[in-house]
This record gives structure tokens, sequence and C-alpha cells, in this order.
């Protein structure tokens, strides 16, 4: 049986939340609780963590610690569950984004391409849209851009409308249906690339990834306190394209709005590493999900 997932860049992340053994901290993605279990040793008796986590599988993994209170929910609700604990700021959050290696290991909820299974893609079970009803109702448009805007795939079109005229003659509902019905499209020399870019427009449509992240971050600069750290590990363009915008105006678009009568730009943070860090080459050799991981640091002011 595989783990249930390699926490990535380890080290670095926990040394990037500068922890104070008093202090309150957020795991916005627990998953296997690899970075949490690691931030609890450095937290004293009188530290607070708090770890969300929205696929219900993540409580199995809960360590018997009264200083970890974990919350089954999607962490776009983090902000609440804070002050429900009595607590109106943190003073580090960390978010490792993108999917577990337990959800894409599962056959069964369809996130892989590897295997054969319900198209599901749901990270919460109790979600209604699941893949399968994407691919059953949504319109040639909604579908083409899903394909292009999440998946930055070059022939979205034409994808849709293969997928609009097999569904037509019988719902898709697994894997290798699906995989039969778009063979045309894949181009045979970056089948796995193509694969991989298809799966990851219906994943991010289905669990809405890229408005909770935009949200998340939001809220994150408001809940921090002064000196508090967000520390973030991307793996996709989209989604680090956002964390990069975000991180530079405050604001999800990367627009800058500036002050109108003095023109002074006042983001109330700073950005802690200019360059982002990646996984050595060593971490990658050991976990090759790694590859593509991206780490950036803020610092409320």
């Amino acid at each position: 049986m595989s783990e249930y997932h390699v926490p990535v860049l380890l080290k670095e992340s926990i040394e990037a939340l500068n922890i104070k053994t008093n202090g309150v901290y957020l795991d916005l993605t627990f998953g296997g609780g690899g970075h949490s279990k690691e931030l609890l040793k450095h937290l004293g008796d009188d530290g607070v963590l708090i770890g969300f986590d929205q696929d219900e599988d993540a409580q199995n993994n809960v360590p018997d610690d009264k200083r970890l209170k974990f919350v089954n929910h999607n962490f776009k609700y983090f902000r609440n569950f804070l002050r429900y604990y009595g607590y109106d700021k943190a003073d580090g959050i960390l978010a490792d984004l993108g999917v577990s290696s337990h959800e894409f290991d599962e056959a069964g909820r369809g996130f892989s391409f590897r295997y054969d299974a319900e198209l599901d893609m749901r990270m919460n079970q109790k979600n209604s849209l699941t893949a399968v009803q994407i691919l059953a109702s949504y319109s040639f448009e909604e579908l083409a851009a899903i394909f292009k805007n999440y998946g930055e795939v070059k022939n979205a079109r034409h994808l849709s409308d293969v997928i609009i005229k097999a569904r037509e003659e019988k719902p898709i509902i697994t894997s290798d249906e699906f995989y039969k019905v778009i063979y045309s499209c894949i181009p045979k020399a970056k089948e796995k690339k193509y694969l991989a870019q298809v799966y990851q427009a219906l994943r991010i449509e289905v669990n809405k990834e890229l408005d909770v992240l935009s949200e998340m971050l939001e809220q994150a600069l408001d809940a921090l306190a002064k000196g508090g750290r967000l520390v973030v590990i991307t793996y996709h363009s989209l989604e680090d394209r956002i964390v990069k915008n975000f991180f530079k105006s405050g604001r999800a678009d990367g627009i800058i709005v500036k002050d109108e009568i003095y023109g002074v730009v006042n983001l109330g943070f700073k950005q802690i590493n200019r360059k982002v860090i990646i996984p050595s080459e060593e971490e990658i050799k050991m976990n090759p999900r790694a590859r593509s991981a991206k780490l950036r640091i803020l610092e409320k002011l």
C-alpha cells in the first residue's frame, strides 16, 4: 500500500513559517498530516494548530495531540473556524495545494486516467457536482472554456465537440469510456500530458479550485497577525499565477491599486522570497510528484 501523501518541501515550508512555540497555526491542506506532524514538533504546550481537509479519508491521519484541532471542511471556511475556536488572528498559515497522492492513487475516486473508474473527482464526497455530470450536462461553450482555461488544452473546441456528439449516443461514465470517446483528439506523442491537462481541467471545475484559492488568499491576509506568515506551495501554472499575482499586489488578478491621493501602494505585507523555492534534485528523485512544486512566502506587516 502506498503512503497516503509524501509532504513536499517539508523542511523548507516549516522553516518558512518562522514558528513561535506558543503561536496559532493553520494547515489548510492536512492530507496525510505530514506537514502538521512536523509543525507540531516546533510548538510548545501552549501552541495551537488547526488542520483542514475536506476529504473524509484525511481524518484517519489525525494524530492524538491536544494541540491539534482537525476540521473536515474546505479551507475556504477557515476564517470562521479560526474564530469558532476563539482566535482572531493566526501566526502562520500553510497551504500545500493540489491533489494528494492518496486521491490520485485511489482508483475509485476517478482522479487519475491510470485507472478505469467512474469519473468522480470530488475532493469532498458530500458535494453534488462530479466530472460525470459535467460531461453529461455542460454546453459546448462551457466545456470548451473549461478545457481551455483550466487545462490549457490547445484543441479544446474540437475536444468539446467530440464529447457532445458522443454523449448523445450514450453517457460517459468511466475513464475507459472517456478515453475511447476522446481518443481521436489525443496527440499521440504527448498522450500522458494531454490526458493530464484534460483531467486537471475537469478536476478544477468539479472542486472550484481556483475560486476557492482566491477566496483563501484574501481571507489569509486579514487573518494573519502582524509578523505572521503565509506559506503556499503550488503545482501548476494556473494556481501559481494566482498566488504570484496575490503576493505581488494583494489581489488574485495582479492589479496593483494605488492610493488616489498620494499614489502610494501600501500592501500591508512583504514577500520573503523573491525567487521561488523549489525541491532539490534529491527530493524529486525520492518523490517525483514534487517536481513542479513552487513555494512562496508572505509576511504581514
